[in-house]
């Protein structure tokens, strides 16, 4: 019987098709949508809608929930909040194969390629859309297109979450590494980065960078891609095709990324938590991660500026995400319920200003375009990233929270900590994903 490999676990057809019933029925079974007899006993219409946003991300967007119940009289949005990665994403699928998903949720603008192909999710109707003021015209290039498979619209970007570069200004003050501006000098090389870095460390008399990066291999893509990117590079994951790359640039970003681990320029190992904690301390002058890191280095005190990852190979390019709304299927749309959500969506991007106080850039422009966004520090400063967006190659097992990256950090992480040289882990990486290329997408 043909086998399937279905978030790194080998599956029949047939168990899959029974286990996507049957695990549909089990999941929501205990009314994760947040839908049951209250609809029926109401004049209110109740919303399913399903995330995997936490902590101040999480807080954030409920407060926006509440805005838009407050503010629509038909209809309620129950938010059901599920954990990060794969079982946010198997569980989204076993509710759409089962028949019983939420009207909207939550997804990766990455993950969208595994998940329209099979029907799992609906597309958006873009008359409908204009009807409450929200068309192509309002996102960024990049984000709008990244919205669309074969011509059809399957996801709506609330917002896009680059990788950047945060920086303290004192230290960089101190370090002599700051422009006229007060923003950190341009560079334009890996030789210039790391000169810079080790200025700061003769300031923090620790490190001059900080990058956690053992066990996460979304950390380690993360950086990785952004170089790769950089050089010019495209990557293709052609199902059937062995992958398409640029082995030289990969090879090169690796070697980059595991020369910054010297115990000078950065700390020769560590985790996200790990270097988090460090940069907060003041132990060291720049920070490599996520957006979403801005609320707590905030709340730390930090004189805190930020930036897009530097232009180290001449393409600018910066890795990033989209947060976006998407449809799962239903199997007996209901019209009422299906108008609330847009309305519901519309809202929440035209109020997305509290969302880029989080950190992200917001998708919806004309919000980005006011005066109260210009107005926000640092964010402002790496709004640029949504012009110059690196989305992960297209594929059923690519994105993020997949078990891809997992793959991806399982063959480098032993490069970053200088056990391997960086011809062999990318090797062993490109024939685990040439692998996963021989086999269908399992949804």
């Amino acid at each position: 019987m043909k086998q399937f490999e279905f978030f790194g676990k080998q599956l029949s057809r047939r168990q899959l098709l029974t286990g996507s019933a049957a695990l549909g029925g089990v999941l929501l079974a205990g009314g994760l949508t947040g839908c049951g007899g209250k609809a029926q006993a109401s004049a209110m219409r109740d919303i399913g809608f399903w995330h995997l946003l936490s902590g101040g991300d999480g807080i954030k967007m409920q407060a926006m929930i509440n805005n838009a119940n407050q503010a629509n009289s038909g209809f309620k949005v129950h938010p059901t909040v599920l954990a990060w990665g794969p079982p946010y994403y198997t569980k989204l699928a076993m509710a759409s194969a089962g028949g019983r998903p939420p009207e909207v949720a939550i997804m990766h603008a990455s993950r969208v390629p595994g998940y329209a192909p099979g029907g799992l999710i609906d597309p958006w109707d873009l008359d409908l859309l204009a009807e409450h003021g929200v068309s192509g015209e309002n996102f960024a290039p990049r984000i709008w297109e990244k919205s669309q498979q074969n011509g059809k619209v399957f996801s709506i970007a609330l917002d896009s979450h680059p990788f950047v570069m945060f920086y303290n200004t004192d230290i960089a003050s101190k370090a002599g590494v700051l422009a006229g501006n007060g923003q950190l000098q341009e560079v334009a090389s890996p030789q210039e980065f790391m000169a810079i870095a080790r200025e700061m460390q003769k300031v923090t008399q620790a490190h001059g960078l900080s990058f956690g990066y053992l066990g996460s291999g979304s950390q380690m893509w993360r950086l990785f891609y952004t170089l790769y990117k950089q050089h010019g590079a495209d990557m293709e994951l052609i199902p059937g095709q062995p992958m398409k790359v640029d082995r030289d640039a990969a090879i090169e970003s690796l070697e980059f990324m595991a020369s910054l681990f010297d115990g000078t320029i950065a700390a020769k190992a560590g985790d996200i938590g790990t270097g988090i904690a460090e940069f907060a301390r003041g132990g060291s002058g720049m920070l490599f991660s996520g957006v979403w890191e801005l609320p707590t280095l905030k709340n730390a005190g930090l004189p805190v500026d930020a930036a897009t990852i530097p232009t180290l190979y001449g393409t600018p390019a910066s890795y990033a995400d989209s947060h976006s709304f998407v449809l799962p299927r239903q199997l007996n749309v209901d019209d009422a319920k299906r108008r609330d959500v847009y309305k519901f969506v519309s809202d929440v991007l035209k109020g997305s200003l509290s969302w880029a106080e989080a950190g992200h850039i917001p998708a919806y422009q004309p919000v980005v375009q006011s005066q109260a966004y210009r107005d926000l520090t640092p964010q402002i400063h790496y709004a640029n990233a949504a012009d110059i967006i690196a989305y992960d190659p297209e594929a059923w097992f690519s994105g993020s929270g997949s078990d891809w990256q997992t793959y991806f950090a399982e063959n480098v992480q032993n490069v970053l900590l200088g056990r391997d040289k960086a011809a062999a882990g990318w090797d062993a990486f490109e024939h685990r994903t040439n692998t996963l290329l021989s086999r269908p997408n399992p949804v």
